[in-house]
Parts: C-alpha cells; sequence; structure tokens
C-alpha cells in the first residue's frame, strides 16, 4: 500500500470519526455505509464477523471494528495509525473540556446537539434494513433475529446480554439440517507479539502504579491513570455504558469508601460534579465513548499545570485504548484459523443474524430511552424527534445524502431550535 492509498484510507477514517454518532450498533452502520458501499474495503459478511468477534471480546468494540479494518487494509502499522485517527478527534475536544472545567459552563451550549439522539438511532436502523437481506434468510436466523432483538430490548443494560447472545446463536445454528461443506483455507499463523507487548505493559502498568502510591512519586497520579485505564481497557465487556460506571466506581465512590480513607493512601478523586459533567458530554461527542477516558485522565490532575492536565489525559487515552489493539489483533488469526471448521461456519449463520437483531433491539431500547431522558415531554417534541429518527433512516438507508452532510443538517437544526 502506498503513501496515497494510507493518506485516502487514514482521511476516511478521520471523517468517519467526527461524523460517528451513537456507540457500537450505530458505529456499525456508519462502517458499513463508509468502508463496505463506499470505499469496497471488505465486504458486509466480514464486517459481520468482525463486528462478532469484537463483541465477544473485552475492550472499546467500535474501536476493535475499524483497526481491524485498518490491519487489513495495511497490516499493523496502518492498523496503528487508524487507531491514533479514531481515538484523537474525541479524545482532544474532551481534553479541551476538562481543562475548561470550572471556568465555563458547557450545559446549554450543548443543547444545540439534541437533534443527533434521534439521528443516532437512524444509523442504527438504517443498517439494520440493509443488512438484514444478506443475514436473515431462513427459518432459524429468522428466530435468532426475533430472539436477539427481544432480549436486547429488555436487557441491554448487562455486560453479559450481548456475548451471551452471540454464543447461543451460534450454537444455535449448529442443529439446523443445513449442510455446510468444509472450507479448506490456508493455516494463518497466530503472531504471539501483541499478546507479549500487551502483557508486559499489563505488568509493568501494575508495577509502576503501586510503586509511585507508595512512594508518593511527585507525578505518581500520571502512573496511577495509565494503570486503572489499562485494567479497564483489559477487564471491561460491553462498551462505554459498562465504562462509565466502573469508572464512578473507581474514581468517585472508592476514594470516599472507609477503608481507602483509613488507609491514608494519595489515590485519584474526582468529584460526582465533574465526574456527571464528563459523562454526559462525551454522548454529545462524535467518536468513541471511551475518549471519555481523557477527560477523567485531565480532571485526575487538575491540581497540577496545564502541561501535566494534557499528560494526563493522553496517558489514560492510550491506557485504555491499547488494550482494544493488542487483544483483537492477537485473536484475529485465532478467529480466522477456525474458521476452517464446519461447526464455525454454521455458527456464523446465527451470528450474522444474532448481530442484526442485536442492532434491532438497540433501536428500540434506545429511542425509549430517549424519550425517558427528555426534561419536557410535549406532542411537539415527540413528534420533531419522530420525523428525524423516520426522515435520518430513509435517508440513510436510500443513499440520498453523505453521512457529514445528515450530521451537519441536525446540528444546524439543532441550533435553530436553540435559538428560537
Amino acid at each position: 500500500m502506498n503513501i496515497k492509498g494510507y493518506i485516502s484510507f487514514l482521511t476516511d477514517v478521520l471523517l468517519h470519526s467526527i461524523t460517528s454518532f451513537g456507540g457500537p450498533q450505530a458505529n456499525l452502520g456508519l462502517l458499513q455505509s463508509r468502508f463496505v458501499q463506499k470505499r469496497k474495503d471488505l465486504t458486509d459478511e466480514t464486517l459481520l464477523e468482525y463486528n462478532a468477534l469484537c463483541q465477544l471480546l473485552p475492550g472499546a468494540s467500535s474501536t476493535q471494528n475499524i483497526v481491524l479494518i485498518g490491519f487489513k487494509k495495511g497490516g499493523y502499522l496502518l492498523a496503528f495509525l487508524t487507531l491514533l485517527v479514531w481515538a484523537f478527534p474525541a479524545c482532544a475536544l474532551m481534553t479541551a473540556i476538562a481543562i475548561l472545567y470550572d471556568r465555563q459552563n458547557f450545559s446549554a451550549g450543548f443543547s444545540i446537539l439534541t437533534y443527533l439522539k434521534p439521528m443516532s438511532i437512524a444509523f442504527i436502523l438504517s443498517a439494520t434494513f440493509l443488512l438484514f437481506k444478506k443475514a436473515v434468510n431462513n427459518a432459524i436466523t429468522r428466530w435468532i433475529f426475533i430472539g436477539a432483538s427481544v432480549v436486547v430490548l429488555f436487557g441491554f443494560t448487562s455486560p453479559w446480554t450481548i456475548p451471551l447472545i452471540i454464543i447461543l446463536a451460534g450454537v444455535a445454528t449448529n442443529f439446523s439440517k443445513k449442510r455446510i461443506p468444509t472450507v479448506s483455507a490456508p493455516q494463518v499463523k497466530i503472531k504471539t507479539r501483541a499478546l507479549f507487548v500487551f502483557l508486559f505493559l499489563f505488568l509493568v502498568a501494575g508495577f509502576l502504579s503501586e510503586k509511585a502510591t507508595r512512594n508518593n512519586w511527585s507525578h505518581q497520579k500520571i502512573f496511577n491513570v495509565f494503570e486503572t485505564n489499562y485494567r479497564f481497557g483489559t477487564f471491561v465487556f460491553g462498551g462505554g455504558d459498562v465504562l462509565i460506571p466502573l469508572m464512578y466506581e473507581q474514581y468517585v465512590t472508592r476514594p470516599s469508601s472507609e477503608r481507602m480513607v483509613k488507609s491514608k493512601r494519595d489515590v485519584i478523586k474526582i468529584s460526582s460534579d465533574a465526574f456527571f459533567t464528563g459523562a454526559g458530554i462525551v454522548r454529545a461527542v462524535p467518536g468513541p465513548v471511551w475518549s471519555v477516558a481523557s477527560y477523567m485522565g485531565a480532571i485526575a490532575v487538575n491540581d497540577k499545570s496545564l502541561f501535566w492536565q494534557i499528560v494526563g489525559a493522553i496517558t489514560a487515552a492510550l491506557g485504555v485504548f491499547l488494550p482494544s489493539f493488542f487483544i483483537i489483533l492477537f485473536a484475529l488469526p485465532l478467529w480466522q484459523n477456525l474458521q476452517k471448521y464446519v461447526i464455525v461456519l454454521r455458527s456464523l449463520e446465527g451470528i450474522h443474524a444474532a448481530v442484526v437483531g442485536i442492532m434491532l433491539g438497540a433501536s428500540f431500547y434506545l429511542s425509549k430511552d430517549l424519550l425517558q431522558s427528555m426534561k419536557i415531554i410535549t406532542w411537539q417534541t415527540v413528534t420533531i424527534n419522530s420525523i428525524i429518527l423516520v426522515g435520518c433512516t430513509y435517508l440513510l438507508y436510500s443513499k440520498k445524502i453523505a453521512t457529514h452532510w445528515l450530521v451537519l443538517s441536525v446540528v444546524t437544526l439543532g441550533l435553530i431550535s436553540f435559538f428560537w
């Protein structure tokens, strides 16, 4: 791949990052639109397989999806550059917000982004309709699709819901009588370099964080920030909706516990107000929800200079995203080697249907959540949000408008509404 190819691909990654709203399921729809339909970097089937693999692993699934596309196009180097370009805009914005915290009231300004919520749901719905025809085409996949939709609608908040659905769907299609021939595919060499680097960083981060705390190093919190976020990136299943509550326990609840007060350890402590400001604003920021780590990293050292706040934000971002990078690149060859077996091929049929069902269930769940989150529910607000949801879904499904123009139009509508 030449330099021109790198620039072209990374430019689209940047455009994807600054127009990606709505979490992993909406992100899947955007990936399908930009990298499958427009760029032809991969097929729908490959994207669904990548997504299924990412859902089974800890870490930021949206990040892992786009890293895999970069890896497919240009190997390890392009995969790493993809990670940096994808995460940078959101992390930079969240860092700036953290630095300006207490100096400015952001709540009024961000109200102009209110209509991005129904638009983000529209991305999920349009991708569901586009992928349905390819993934749901017989009786068993239809039942899996319906079952996954219903389970996600009522159990979306559990971190185990999506991994369990994917596993059970894969098992279900192995009971099908449909014959799937064995594929003779060459064995992919499994490189353990990514796993070794991942484990090395995990051990070193833990050692240095503990040593810095015990010996009261002058910038101990930088080491604490990296270790804490690296641990989040390693063990969190279920995306940003799971990450944020765990961060709250780590940064807000635990430092005030009786045990920590008695120990007199100088640990990272973030106020409840500061925490919820960042956790709320990140939902209106395009890109990965995990960029909230940058905000928390800067807030964690807000008693230091501007320079150290920026260092804290960068350290937190690297800590939370690097495990996703290493884990997915190690897991991909394992997944590819397994795909030559009939049992895995049959499983993929169910997994693809489950992923589409998950997207539909998430759409209904988020629509319900959108309604409940409205401060004032009137027929006007419900009607406007419904029109935006349906209209955006149609425009995306029919490919009547480019993604960035759609986002700009919805933001403009919010701006008009704000000054009305």
